[in-house]
């Protein structure tokens, strides 16, 4: 990867020693929701499947409250001040498009695929069926040779593919992309980080949610093969979402629903319970 990520080891998004916690704490949940010890209540099949396939109509079927979206590592290279450089708290951070450096970093823009980016935010209590207005959603992922624009080598001026958007009346949030390569050791992801209001996003402070989106695997291997993802070719070869170190113990609620083609761009839908 040209050296792209010789800040540590290539498994450095599937958490290490602060990471750990939050898989295990995961994985015990699960067993003993199978061992019938604790009483977990979730969305129901039909509201999960309305909830993916609809972005913009959550399931309103349920009162009895839903499962959250699991909750996973932001990584190494959040830029939200937790690891070093805090990029929320400048001026032009909050915007849809996300393809371009904006503020005093360099005036770079990201190639690839066109990827539009739409997340709902729904209440996980109300049964996912109440959107969240006025939250906010910080997203941020890799670019096409799977370099982190503020940490990786080459893009350290950089800021785009980093942006937040404040949640309007049907819960949802757009971001403007490209789809992001796949490096050695991950699952092609997008990160996000959920506030409870811009504000809050803006400052930095009390993150509710933070999770990764998926990407189907048939999407992947149709945007790799168009020209500049080579690389992609030959790290997505050796995984999957089951291998993955981050979605091997679940990824139905984080696996986004794809429309679109290279040639007129994709669009990556997901609802996001909190």
């Amino acid at each position: 990867m040209n050296g792209r990520h010789d800040e540590g080891p290539h498994e450095h998004d599937r958490g290490l020693s602060h990471d750990l916690p939050v898989l295990a704490r995961r994985r015990m949940i699960r067993l003993m929701a199978g061992a019938s010890l604790v009483p977990l209540v979730g969305c129901t099949a039909e509201d999960r499947t309305t909830a993916s396939s609809s972005p913009s109509s959550p399931s309103s079927s349920s009162s009895a409250g839903c499962a959250e979206i699991p909750e996973e590592t932001a990584g190494p290279f959040p830029g939200d001040g937790s690891n070093g450089v805090n990029v929320l708290k400048e001026s032009g951070v909050v915007r849809s498009d996300i393809t371009r450096s904006f503020g005093d970093s360099a005036d770079g823009t990201a190639e690839g695929v066109p990827l539009t980016i739409m997340l709902t935010v729904v209440d996980a209590a109300s049964g996912c069926g109440t959107p969240k207005q006025g939250a906010a959603v910080y997203l941020w992922h890799c670019d096409r040779d799977g370099a982190y624009s503020l940490y990786s080598e080459g893009v350290t001026e950089e800021n785009y593919l980093r942006g937040v958007q404040e949640t309007d009346e049907k819960g949802q949030v757009t971001f403007t992309s490209i789809f992001p390569g796949c490096y050695p050791g991950r699952w092609p992801h997008v990160h996000f980080e959920v506030y409870g209001s811009l504000a809050d996003a803006t400052a930095a402070t009390s993150i509710t949610n933070t999770s990764q989106l998926a990407f189907p695997k048939d999407v992947c291997d149709t945007v790799y093969a168009t020209d500049g993802y080579g690389e992609s070719v030959r790290n997505l070869s050796g995984l999957s979402l089951e291998s993955d170190g981050i979605f091997s113990d679940g990824h139905d609620r984080q696996l986004a629903t794809m429309t679109g083609s290279t040639g007129d761009g994709y669009t990556a839908a997901l609802t996001v319970p909190v």
